[in-house]
């Protein structure tokens, strides 16, 4: 157990990392993140508000669908990445990251209320949120909920009973893997955790989680991506929508788009024998060039893996550079992103 965003989170559990790694590749497993910060807004004004602070948008998705989005500042920096359901005509849920919650609220809540005909309430404490991953698991799930859950479509959110236990049931994950993030009232988590566990989910922790979604090229804010970052540079140019009126990133950002960037987020897999870590210079020809922002030992591909921001003129495939790991220069060469994709 180790101190993680302000809640007490299981690195692993007796199984170890490995083992839970191939749980989620292969069967399903099961995390607590409870710890991820939940925000609901409600009101007329709360799709329009969300239009203006949320990379996504918003009035674009029907109810009961989400996006992944960037929340950036006026410059165009990236403080935090995000999903947003919509949950009907005027309420919306807003998933963050633990760490980054209050810094979020900050940002976010006197912008709501200058906005006005917007209501914002923090869940986190009330409702629970665990995800099911795995090829089984949307199997698992609906075994759960009389086979009601596979209705949900990926990005989609909509309300179920698993267990005999309501929920909010998303068609989300931070693994690269299919499943579910369930959200029950905090009062019946243990009991749907225990259902879960008890129908053949594995139990995993923060350690597989990483590898998990390092392995399929999902980023980690903090690491990955900060506030000195955009998302143009972070290649996730995908999530931003400029086109809708009022985003109060879009002229930074147009301006991003318009004159690029010299630094772009790349993949990387060691052609040595060394497993890269956050922090790690990237070099050519002995020259620092970048940092390692991520890496792993990848127990799916066996491969020793990371991601880090080069110049763009080495991000192409095949590119040949070297990581300095504990002074010693070992040879690695840039690769697509996603590590591994799912059949």
């Amino acid at each position: 157990m180790v101190p993680f965003g302000g809640w007490n989170m299981p690195v692993q559990y007796p199984a170890g990392i490995i083992a839970e790694t191939r749980s989620v590749r292969e069967g399903c497993g099961l995390f607590d993140v409870s710890h991820m910060g939940r925000i609901e807004f409600t009101g007329a004004g709360a799709v329009p508000f969300l239009d203006t602070v949320l990379s996504a948008h918003v009035a674009a998705l029907k109810s009961g669908r989400s996006k992944y989005h960037m929340i950036c500042n006026e410059q165009g920096g990236i403080i935090d990445d995000a999903i947003v359901y919509r949950l009907d005509e005027e309420k919306c849920l807003l998933v963050v990251n633990a760490g980054n919650t209050e810094a979020d609220l900050d940002w976010i809540r006197p912008r709501a209320e200058a906005f006005g005909g917007v209501s914002m309430e923090v869940v986190t404490d009330e409702v629970g949120m665990i995800a099911v991953q795995g090829p089984k698991a949307v199997e698992i799930v609906d075994s759960l909920s009389g086979e009601s859950a596979s209705g949900i479509r990926r990005f989609r959110i909509g309300e179920v009973e698993v267990a005999g236990i309501p929920c909010l049931a998303a068609r989300t994950g931070y693994t690269g893997e299919d499943g579910f993030e369930l959200m029950p009232q905090a009062d019946r988590l243990e009991e749907l955790w225990s259902a879960l566990k008890e129908a053949g989910c594995d139990e995993c922790g923060l350690g597989a989680r990483d590898v998990l979604r390092l392995e399929a090229g999902l980023m980690l804010h903090g690491n990955d991506m900060t506030v000195d970052n955009n998302p143009y540079e972070a290649g996730l140019k995908w999530t931003v929508n400029l086109d809708k009126p009022g985003y109060i990133a879009a002229d930074a950002l147009r301006e991003v788009a318009a004159n690029g960037t010299e630094k772009v987020i790349a993949g990387f897999r060691m052609t040595g024998r060394a497993i890269p870590r956050h922090g790690m210079t990237i070099l050519e020809d002995g020259a620092a060039v970048g940092e390692v922002t991520s890496g792993t030992h990848s127990p799916t591909l066996d491969a020793d893996i990371g991601m880090g921001y080069v110049p763009r003129r080495l991000a192409g495939p095949g590119t040949a550079i070297e990581i300095d790991v504990r002074g010693r220069s070992v040879p690695a060469e840039i690769v697509e992103l996603p590590f591994y994709k799912r059949s």
